[in-house]
């Protein structure tokens, strides 16, 4: 559990155990539950989606560029803002080649193993990803786990942090809906390297898979899906609560794998490929 879902437990009208006592027995100082932060203004959010809708034309822009095509639209904004704000969403430069960046020391990654594999059935390969979702005066993070084979969305969660804990939610139920995947694909995100993100996986005998650093081609389904929810559903209407958001979505997910046609899987459903070749 995070320090800050830590501090949302504090209850400062307690009769029975004091702020400091509920403070030691959380493992968190004092001093820090009395400070409120400054929430995301109302100019930051209306960046955070100019990005998030240029980032989805340009995946390999990062802090510099990012800042240059915004400065272009209109927004007179500096480089460490976007790139603080860039962080916040998750959102990181796509580009090829090697050493681009350091990996964490601490975090494990785990080569990818879908190069030249020949995928030919459902449950063969999931794979997972998240994602930046706005609503009105906030935003929320989406994780979602499909299957390689079918396309078929198999679970999605929404979190309003970047932790690993609903992204770990999200694969337990996808498994306990689903069965279980031969290979599981993702980013090296931390939410993806944790332990109890690793411990899950494990416990399934799945084989762990992880994209190139900054490859978003390794991982290209997903990449579409995004394309395909924002410009269908996000960015047609402005959603003004988490369960309006949570509804809006359940029925694009839906309507996604039952009613979508694809013409790699010869124009039928994901549900029609999932169903029909996990029963042959």
């Amino acid at each position: 559990m995070s320090k800050t879902q830590r501090k949302v437990m504090i209850e400062p009208d307690n009769t029975k155990l004091s702020r400091k006592r509920q403070c030691e027995l959380l493992g968190i100082s004092r001093s820090s539950t009395y400070y409120q932060p400054k929430g995301i203004t109302k100019r930051d959010l209306k960046l955070m989606r100019a990005i998030d809708e240029q980032y989805l034309k340009t995946p390999y822009y990062g802090r510099r560029r990012m800042r240059l095509a915004l400065k272009k639209r209109g927004y007179q904004v500096s480089e460490k803002k976007v790139r603080r704000l860039m962080q916040l969403m998750g959102l990181k430069a796509m580009v090829p080649g090697p050493s681009t960046s350091k990996k964490h020391p601490e975090h494990k990654v785990y080569p990818y193993l879908l190069r030249n594999l020949h995928i030919t059935r459902p449950n063969q390969v999931w794979c997972s990803d998240i994602t930046y979702i706005p609503i009105l005066g906030s935003f929320m993070y989406l994780c979602v786990i499909m299957d390689w084979y079918s396309r078929k969305v198999l679970c999605w969660s929404l979190s309003a942090t970047l932790d690993a804990e609903f992204c770990i939610s999200c694969l337990e139920r996808a498994i306990a809906f689903h069965g279980r995947p031969e290979i599981f694909n993702s980013d090296q995100g931390c939410q993806y390297t944790s332990e109890g993100f690793i411990e899950v996986l494990k416990t399934n005998g799945i084989r762990i898979s992880m994209d190139g650093r900054g490859s978003f081609l390794d991982n290209i389904f997903i990449e579409r899906l995004w394309r395909s929810l924002k410009y269908e559903l996000i960015y047609l209407r402005e959603f003004e609560s988490v369960p309006d958001l949570r509804h809006g979505l359940k029925t694009w997910l839906s309507s996604y794998n039952s009613e979508r046609f694809h013409q790699a899987l010869s124009y039928q459903t994901p549900d029609e490929v999932y169903q029909l070749d996990l029963a042959a």
